[in-house]
């Protein structure tokens, strides 16, 4: 809503001002990021800024402040303010109103909730809508009922519209979208799920901001500076492209291969835009179009969450991310394992960056499919991670057992987990023994093998390795797991050796 001042007719657009009388006069502009029917971040402050004749002065009115706030219009044109505000209380979702107000023109932004707002990025299976886009994604598990029943008007999505920069762009476009039977299907199902579990435990609105862009890769999400400084990214990534012809060619909209791949390319038109903004945290869930980079992938990725955390100017911001699930690649030999090495990457992040968690999938895939359609557990088992890790609360399981050693007595390698990951025990989600263990002599040569449970261990055996040295579980390209705790939270894939 916008009202004119001074005789003339103004409406406003997504976040900006635009004026019909008086041609030639220069007037404010807002961000595009910021609208009505926005998510604010509750208990930090929040951030307005765009554009205008040097000099202007633009004053900032919410309708939670005592007091209001003005910006002047630099020499460059630009302007930024920031305000304070306040917590959320829980279960009341009041819509607030923000109003600027220059000497030429008015602008309100309406219907402006204060909650919880969450970054969610990544390639299709972040990307993926709860409705099918046929023929590649077949939507989510249940999606006419999903869509029928998603009356949350305190959940709010911007989807950030898909582009492709050579340099750090300064905005983006997209729209923020209440969460209703009509919209819901064009969301995100892996951030719609998480943010209703986030909801229903929290009682805030939540706000998600979902930046993510089929086929594409890590480095395609990381800034110019961070595979500079890192000499081995630089000559992995950056070098290949900076002395190619095709970092000549002309960047257009459409999307390509070369494109989605491209490194800095998303980072430069899809999160950096986004810097002002101030958010709780992220969502990731990528790593199919680096299949092949798992001997760089930890490397990568770890760089890019450290590269975002001082863009969004927040040292410990959490980084919440979904192992990739099992697929068979074409490739129909189920003792393949050169996929569960990039697995084993995504999870060896957690041990050099701090403040990340990582939601395993191994028991809700389809080989064959590499979008899994549950991405009701997907959602769900990311929020039990950030209600536990950010929100502090108490009694979730938010892991599945993780491997911690083995023991060998006599044919028998006993695998034990570590503390905190077995929940009230171990089990299976079908009643049959734990499948897709793996043991091996000192010819180096796995074995399916036979596994009990055993307390909070697991006893593993085959006739045909008489003297063990080494187990795997679930460590090739698309096994389909059962086995877990009782929270039902899958086991996660491991190896004690490291050949």
């Amino acid at each position: 809503m916008l009202a004119g001042l001074g005789g003339r007719a103004c409406a406003a657009g997504a976040g900006s001002l635009v004026c019909t009388a008086s041609p030639g006069v220069r007037v404010f502009s807002l961000a595009n990021t910021i609208q009505s029917n926005m998510v604010i971040q509750q208990g930090r402050p929040f951030k307005l800024w765009g554009h205008g004749p040097a000099g202007m002065q633009i004053e900032i009115r919410a309708d939670w402040m005592r007091s209001s706030r003005k910006a002047t219009c630099d020499a460059g044109n630009d302007w930024m303010a920031a305000i304070e505000v306040p917590m959320a209380e829980r279960g009341k979702y009041v819509s607030h109103t923000i109003t600027l107000i220059s000497s030429l023109d008015t602008l309100v932004l309406s219907d402006i909730l204060i909650g919880e707002v969450w970054l969610c990025s990544g390639q299709s299976n972040m990307d993926m809508t709860i409705k099918p886009f046929l023929p590649w994604l077949k939507g989510a598990l249940n999606f006419e009922k999903e869509i029928a029943e998603a009356n949350y008007p305190a959940i709010r999505l911007f989807d950030v519209r898909t582009d492709f920069k050579a340099m750090p762009e300064d905005d983006c476009q997209g729209r923020w979208k209440v969460c209703s039977p009509e919209t819901a299907g064009d969301f995100s199902a892996t951030a719609y799920f998480y943010a209703r579990e986030l909801w229903d435990r929290l009682q805030v609105p939540i706000g998600l901001v979902v930046s993510s862009v089929g086929g594409s890769s890590c480095q395609a999400w990381t800034s110019r500076e961070t595979l500079e400084s890192d000499s081995l990214l630089f000559y992995k990534y950056l070098y290949p492209y900076d002395t190619s012809v095709r970092s000549k060619a002309k960047l257009d909209s459409v999307v390509t291969f070369e494109k989605v791949v491209r490194p800095t390319l998303f980072y430069n038109a899809m999160i950096y835009p986004l810097r002002n903004l101030s958010i709780r945290g992220c969502i990731w869930y990528q790593g199919e179009a680096n299949k092949d980079d798992k001997g760089m992938y930890t490397r990568l990725c770890a760089a890019m969450i450290r590269n975002w955390r001082v863009l969004f100017g927040h040292e410990d911001l959490p980084f919440y991310y979904v192992q990739v699930a099992p697929y068979t690649w074409e490739k129909n030999d189920p003792s393949a394992w050169d996929y569960a090495t990039l697995r084993e990457a995504q999870g060896a992040i957690r041990d050099i960056v701090k403040h990340t968690g990582m939601a395993v999938i191994m028991d809700v895939s389809e080989p064959d499919d590499i979008h899994p359609r549950n991405k009701q557990a997907v959602g769900l088992r990311l929020a039990k991670i950030a209600l536990a890790q950010t929100y502090g609360k108490k009694n979730i399981s938010c892991l599945g057992p993780r491997f911690e050693k083995m023991q060998v007595e006599g044919m028998v390698v006993k695998v034990s987990f570590r503390p905190g990951t077995t929940g009230a025990g171990l089990t299976t989600s079908d009643g049959a023994p734990p499948r897709n263990f793996y043991i091996c002599g000192s010819d180096h040569v796995f074995y399916s093998a036979q596994a009990q449970i055993v307390d909070k261990q697991v006893w593993v055996t085959s006739d045909k390795v008489k003297e063990p040295v080494a187990v795997r579980y679930a460590f090739t390209n698309y096994p389909v797991t059962n086995f877990g705790n009782r929270e039902g939270l899958p086991a996660e894939p491991f190896r004690s050796d490291a050949w």
